[in-house]
């Protein structure tokens, strides 16, 4: 469903979003922001700040993080104006950015709402980043108290355990670290996740589930479910939830309130699933207090 098809008639979820829900992972595209040299070929439409508004009001999430998608490269515009349209006091942003970032401009994007940078890598040939990259930055923003952010295959994750281990600062996983099926959890990468994440640095996404289901939108992706509980019982304390809105790798856009409920029926409980899209959700994005 495109969001600008919301109308007041669209189912909402089964359980109330809690005060101050987060929606920890989503991204805006607005055209206003892609570079005059830039690629508008698969850029998906009706995914601006107003589009996702009318999102919220359905999931009845209040917190944002938004995400800069790969369009834009390393130009985050269009994340810093999406902050300032949802809320300084209820938005946060996940940067792109390469070694040359000076410190001012580093400065500039913590002020601006800016808490992790991401290393989209999982098809590093149409990466703005690459891994050499990952660990001197890692070293810079760690200081700022930020995360670094990873896009990666599970077969990356057990190539790269070592520097993994290295890395100084907070490691946020996203999409439930992308372990492949029907291997799931018996993938290697679930152990090097679930080992680093004794460090107290490491986080997970409850995110994208169709990116590695094989049952797809028809079963509501039933086969990510034992991946997404081994990460609830493994870190209830250290797991946020995203939308991943506007769905842009997705020929069939799922709904976002059957994502939003998936959430539920994950943890089985709302008390843990209101610990992940709040408390959990405030403690590593720094929010404070109770959205305006």
């Amino acid at each position: 469903m495109s969001t600008q098809q919301c109308n007041d008639n669209d189912p909402l979820p089964r359980s109330q979003a809690p005060a101050d829900a987060c929606d920890s992972h989503m991204h805006i595209y607005d055209r206003r922001f892609l570079a005059d040299n830039a690629s508008g070929a698969n850029f998906p439409e009706h995914a601006t700040v107003t589009d996702y508004i009318a999102v919220q009001h359905r999931t009845g999430t209040q917190r944002t993080v938004v995400v800069t998608p790969r369009n834009f490269g390393t130009d985050n515009s269009v994340t810093l104006d999406a902050i300032q349209q949802l809320g300084r006091d209820r938005t946060r942003g996940v940067a792109v950015l390469t070694p040359d970032v000076t410190d001012q401009q580093l400065a500039a994007l913590h002020d601006g709402g800016i808490r992790g940078i991401r290393f989209t890598l999982y098809t590093p040939a149409h990466a703005a980043v690459t891994f050499e990259m990952v660990e001197p930055l890692a070293q810079r923003i760690a200081e700022l108290g930020w995360h670094v952010q990873l896009h990666w295959t599970a077969a990356q994750i057990v190539e790269h355990q070592a520097m993994l281990a290295r890395l100084p600062s907070t490691i946020v996983f996203d999409h439930l670290a992308r372990l492949p099926m029907p291997d799931g959890t018996s993938h290697p990468a679930f152990d090097i996740v679930h080992d680093l994440a004794d460090s107290g640095r490491v986080w997970v996404k409850l995110s994208g589930p169709y990116l590695d289901s094989a049952a797809g939108i028809e079963k509501d992706y039933a086969d990510i479910a034992s991946t997404a509980h081994a990460w609830i019982n493994a870190l209830p304390e250290r797991l946020v939830w995203g939308s991943d809105w506007p769905h842009s790798t997705e020929s069939r856009k799922p709904d976002d309130v059957r994502l939003f409920d998936l959430l539920g029926v994950w943890t089985g409980d709302d008390a843990i699933r209101d610990r992940i899209l709040v408390e959990n959700a405030a403690a590593l994005y720094d929010f404070s207090g109770p959205a305006a």
